[in-house]
């Protein structure tokens, strides 16, 4: 008797245990992701330095509302998004593009997932439109999309209530460290022409969270995005305990 119960139970958590993976979904196995590259050039072209568009982006087959997301965040980019009616489509963007671009011109795009972790879709957009110069420019996005929420976090999402001031100090110590890294924390005129500013490119990467900075927004061009990173024992009591890795 005690042999049939124990059996009646242990199928009964087993049954109960694949209802749960049935109907919950399990936010530690990564989404499948799909890549989606092409690259054209200006119809009819036949020189050596055409027009030309590259687009190199990713969609989420489990997760449609996601694809939309990273369509819009990459128009963007673009330098089309300055006038008053941005394209609505990738492709719709490369047609209006390649009509009017001269020769030397280039736009390059690109989507890929920097991290999937607790839950957490982490996707890293670049841009690089040259128009002939001496060097393009490049552009820089990120997307921290919570799975469990369903929706792309925000700064203040991530952190406790009244701790954005705190936020950004932190932040600002970890630039004095990233100047001290780079042999810039003594030079005078470099503080002074490239002083710590905010960004709202940020990510809940697994290692530390990031804040990432445009060229020419806190160095000169050479320098490239810089990074700044900050553990996440310094975000004790700022960020939201749910969203420290391993907690969600």
């Amino acid at each position: 008797m005690t042999l049939v119960k124990l059996t009646s139970v242990a199928v009964l958590a087993l049954a109960l245990g694949a209802c749960q993976s049935v109907f919950a979904p399990n936010y530690r196995t990564p989404l499948e992701v799909k890549r989606d590259a092409w690259e054209h050039i200006k119809p009819g072209c036949t020189e050596s330095d055409c027009p030309l568009v590259n687009i190199d982006t990713v969609s989420f087959p489990a997760l449609p509302k996601l694809d939309g997301i990273v369509e819009r965040r990459l128009l963007q980019l673009t330098e089309d998004n300055e006038r008053s009616t941005p394209p609505s489509s990738l492709k719709a963007y490369e047609q209006q593009y390649l009509a009017t671009a001269q020769k030397r011109n280039s736009s390059y795009l690109q989507a890929k997932v920097r991290e999937q972790h607790d839950g957490l879709v982490i996707v890293e957009l670049s841009s690089y439109l040259d128009t002939g110069g001496a060097h393009g420019m490049p552009g820089r996005d990120l997307i921290n999309y919570s799975r469990q929420q369903d929706k792309v976090l925000t700064l203040q999402d991530m952190l406790l209530p009244g701790q954005e001031d705190t936020f950004w100090k932190t932040v600002a110590e970890s630039h004095r460290a990233w100047l001290m890294s780079v042999e810039m924390d003594k030079d005078a005129e470099f503080i002074k022409t490239w002083p710590f500013r905010k960004s709202p490119h940020i990510a809940l990467t697994y290692g530390a969270m990031i804040v990432k900075y445009e060229v020419y927004a806190i160095a000169p061009y050479s320098m490239g995005h810089v990074e700044l990173k900050i553990p996440y024992p310094r975000l004790n009591g700022i960020l939201k305990p749910e969203l420290f890795p391993g907690r969600g």
